[in-house]
């Protein structure tokens, strides 16, 4: 079993640190179904952390907890080594909390550029009115940032759309542009919620180098839902593991793919 009280080297020579987000004794309800069920686990500075499961196993709901859409009935929820109170999706956003979503959640009908612009709200300090007459403050404002957006959409590899309405994209390029919005948002803890859902190999393999290389480039902390387990096992460092709202695993790819509860969740059990 892996250590990582004081955080860990990775087998490529990357250094994690130490916890910065936990999840303790989560429960979480919606009426008379239990969603989630006491689970325990910490994400570390700077780790790539799945969560997996079969469908149904209560993922989805998990990262709402942790993004602040759901909160659960029991347990807390700790943050940089302190208790986070009940707070809304905004307030955790500002904490340095970004995330994508499973259907993807764009403006359609505007640009590229735009749609990854949204991203940088929380950085935006102007006024309405200074906004409105674009002098001054806002105006140097709005040049930093859209500076700083045009970086992302350079590493992201998306300069070729960046004038393009997102609605005429194909799926996969819309996937890349809501990470380059979330990145926008300079997270200290990314929430990435089936990533690769829908994707051709071709694109599974452009979005899985992007995601490690936004942890190598940045050392973003990133929270991972994916149900490819050949993307999970290459890009995780750790995995914890759901099966209907219980936790059922939790360690590293080798260690969650030798366990034989996880074997029989994925193999054994259908959950249809």
């Amino acid at each position: 079993m892996l250590d990582t009280t004081e955080g860990y080297t990775t087998e490529d020579g990357r250094k994690i640190g130490g916890v910065v987000m936990e999840m303790k004794n989560i429960t979480l309800r919606f009426g008379g179904v239990v969603a989630i069920k006491d689970i325990s686990f910490d994400i570390r500075e700077g780790e790539i952390r799945a969560i997996i499961g079969p469908n149904g196993a209560g993922k989805s709901s998990m990262l709402n907890v942790i993004s602040g859409f759901y909160h659960p009935q029991e347990g807390e929820v700790w943050y940089k080594g302190e208790k986070r109170p009940v707070m809304k999706p905004y307030q955790v956003a500002r904490q340095g909390i970004a995330r994508t979503f499973q259907n993807i959640a764009l403006f359609e009908g505007m640009t590229v550029l735009d749609n990854v612009m949204t991203g940088r709200i929380r950085q935006m300090k102007a006024g309405l009115f200074a906004q409105s007459i674009w002098k001054g403050k806002a105006e140097q404002e709005e040049t930093e940032n859209r500076e700083f957006v045009e970086k992302i959409i350079d590493f992201l590899e998306i300069q070729h759309i960046r004038k393009t309405p997102v609605g005429r994209l194909p799926y996969g390029l819309k996937k890349r542009v809501e990470l380059a919005r979330a990145l926008a948002a300079e997270p200290s803890i990314l929430l990435l919620d089936e990533p690769m859902a829908g994707m051709n190999v071709e694109e599974k393999e452009d979005m899985s180098r992007f995601v490690l290389d936004v942890n190598d480039e940045f050392g973003t902390t990133t929270v991972l839902i994916e149900h490819d387990m050949g993307v999970v096992m290459d890009l995780s460092d750790r995995v914890v593991v759901m099966d209907y709202g219980q936790k059922i695993g939790d360690g590293t790819p080798d260690e969650v793919r030798n366990n034989q509860a996880v074997i029989d969740a994925y193999l054994g059990v259908s959950h249809d």
